[in-house]
């Protein structure tokens, strides 16, 4: 039997998780669920599409939600409104958050007796595995993330949010110094601000107060504030020839020491290079709706992270076809 999939929400994440879906050979699209005009949308698989306020209408048509809103504002509350009538999967990235995240939807899980997995993507999520990895292996070391060059698709919406601005990427900048530092085992100590920079192209509104908007993107908390952030303004012919694509990517290096006295160094990095962040995040995604599917049929409630979730339950493979192909 297939696993029903519902998406929440058809922007780049929604679609991504639609393309993703259309590979996998163990699920189906069971519908699409918009705040818009359902009629006024076209999957590109001609899956159904239907207003958000007929989701729970339709709870024993689907196996597992996946909520494609922003962290921002969308997440903290679709979150645990819908995770008390369906497995869910979401992809919140505001770290400072995530307990909190974690804490609501999970009594919200629990009092539906349903499974919910937040915080699912390449970072928190791939990149929060091999942190974990890296320092269990390595535990006299340390662990760096650096993000980017790309744009981050949690940011820029941030910045979409603020009153008049129209379009906004921004751009997460690993500094070349810091990152080399890191590589070389040496193990500095790196303030947030060292680490990366901030670039933020913006389409204003007409006659909107561009100085108000710039002071409320540098001043963010948990976004921008931390950073050396540049914004520019520019026009939305300019966005679109300059800024179409969604490309990130990043890496995780771990620096650790083994020996009697810790005479031996090591450097553990992986690393992503993504030509499209959402359609990647989306992948990651649905591969754990498969997980969250399989715990809610072991009987499993309450809400998960992807450190909660046996690699094996992410695979279509069943557990002989991994240990012949991969193990």
């Amino acid at each position: 039997m297939s696993i029903r999939i519902g998406i929440m929400g058809y922007g780049n994440l929604g679609r991504g998780v639609e393309y993703a879906v259309k590979g996998c050979p163990d699920m189906e699209l069971a519908g699409v669920f918009t705040r818009r005009a359902p009629e006024s949308l076209q999957t590109v698989s001609s899956a159904p599409v239907y207003a958000a306020e007929a989701a729970l209408s339709m709870q024993d048509k689907i196996d597992v939600m996946i909520l494609c809103g922003g962290s921002a504002t969308d997440l903290p509350e679709q979150t645990p409104y819908y995770a008390r009538y369906f497995n869910v999967v979401d992809s919140f990235d505001t770290h400072a958050k995530i307990p909190e995240h974690f804490a609501d939807t999970d009594a919200a899980a629990k009092e539906g007796g349903k499974v919910a997995l937040i915080s699912a993507g390449w970072d928190p999520g791939m990149f929060s595995l091999n942190r974990l990895y890296a320092g269990a292996i390595l535990p006299h070391g340390q662990s760096y993330t650096f993000w980017g060059k790309g744009v981050s698709q949690g940011h820029s919406d941030a910045i979409r949010r603020i009153p008049g601005v129209v379009d906004a990427r921004q751009y997460t900048i690993p500094v070349p110094e810091a990152l080399e530092a890191v590589r070389s085992g040496s193990c500095p100590e790196l303030t947030t601000r060292q680490k990366h920079t901030r670039d933020c192209y913006v389409v204003a509104a007409e006659g909107a107060d561009k100085e108000a908007i710039r002071q409320a993107i540098v001043t963010m908390p948990n976004y921008f504030v931390d950073y050396d952030t540049t914004v520019h303004f520019i026009s939305m012919e300019e966005m679109r020839r300059d800024h179409s694509g969604i490309p990130h990517g990043g890496f995780v290096i771990h620096t650790g020491r083994t020996g009697k006295d810790g005479e031996h160094g090591h450097v553990i990095e992986y690393r992503l290079q993504l030509d499209s962040n959402p359609e990647f995040t989306s992948s990651v995604l649905v591969a754990c709706a498969r997980a969250v599917y399989r715990m809610e049929k072991e009987g499993q409630t309450g809400c998960k992270t992807l450190f909660d979730v046996p690699p094996a339950y992410l695979s279509p493979k069943s557990g002989e076809e991994l240990r012949a192909e991969m193990l």
